[in-house]
């Protein structure tokens, strides 16, 4: 079942997403060489902490940390270790989830380490974000879940990238997860119709080389099944009256 949020709601949501923006903030300025993905984790539960919101992932069946932080050819589900540490031209994808008065918000970012990315890892980042805000553009009413998918395929592919199909966007509200999926391909017209009130967590994934996937041991980390890299970007956004409002932003 679809749940419209009212105005209120989405004010609601709009507080917690703030507070995964503040989050993601501090991150992007602690990535350098020689930091730990685990460093990053407990500056964004202390940041979670101050800010008084309560993270949404950990122990979400069973997950241990606050932040998934996938890097390189890591996709998605990478779980935060003192042993990872981030390599000038690496990448990594950091997503979190808070939970601030009962409302969810979720959002993601892929960031270069050091800033001495390869032409094509430049590419790639820019690419993926610029189809995350193509996506939003597309998250109006009468227009269908299919509508933002294709806009995602589309220009993610017409740039020579491919989107990763096993993972998706979805609803977000006073649940994490709620209807309707949101891949990041699919036909235009298709799927469920927007409605006024809505709010869908967007979050392009994308590889530089062939869009299949698997998942590590540790049951939690999804890879690109050819080693290329990958890259993430997520807004939660809700479909209003006066077009798409980022909540994330």
């Amino acid at each position: 079942m679809i749940i419209c949020k009212s105005e209120a709601e989405i004010e609601k949501m709009r507080r917690s997403g703030h507070v995964v923006r503040e989050v993601l903030d501090l991150l992007r300025s602690l990535v350098a060489p020689g930091v730990s993905t685990m460093e990053l984790e407990r500056a964004a539960e202390e940041k979670m902490k101050e800010l008084g919101a309560t993270p949404a992932f950990k122990g979400y069946y069973d997950y241990p940390c606050v932040l998934c932080t996938s890097v390189n050819e890591e996709i998605v589900h990478g779980i935060p270790s003192e042993k990872r540490l981030l390599k000038a031209g690496d990448i990594v994808s950091i997503d979190c989830g808070v939970v601030l008065d009962g409302y969810y918000g979720d959002a993601a970012i892929t960031v270069g380490v050091n800033g001495s990315l390869t032409p094509e890892l430049k590419k790639l980042l820019e690419v993926t974000e610029a189809a995350l805000y193509r996506a939003i553009q597309a998250a109006r009413i009468g227009n269908a879940v299919g509508d933002v998918g294709a806009t995602v395929q589309e220009y993610v592919e017409s740039n020579g990238f491919s989107v990763v199909r096993e993972f998706v966007g979805h609803g977000i509200g006073t649940h994490l997860h709620e209807e309707p999926q949101v891949p990041n391909f699919g036909v235009r017209g298709q799927g469920s119709r927007l409605r006024e009130g809505m709010v869908l967590a967007i979050e392009p994934m994308v590889n530089s080389g062939q869009p299949g996937t698997r998942v590590l041991e540790d049951k939690w980390t999804a890879v690109t099944a050819d080693g290329s890299c990958s890259a993430h970007f997520e807004h939660c956004v809700a479909v209003t009256r006066d077009g798409p409002l980022i909540l994330t932003q």
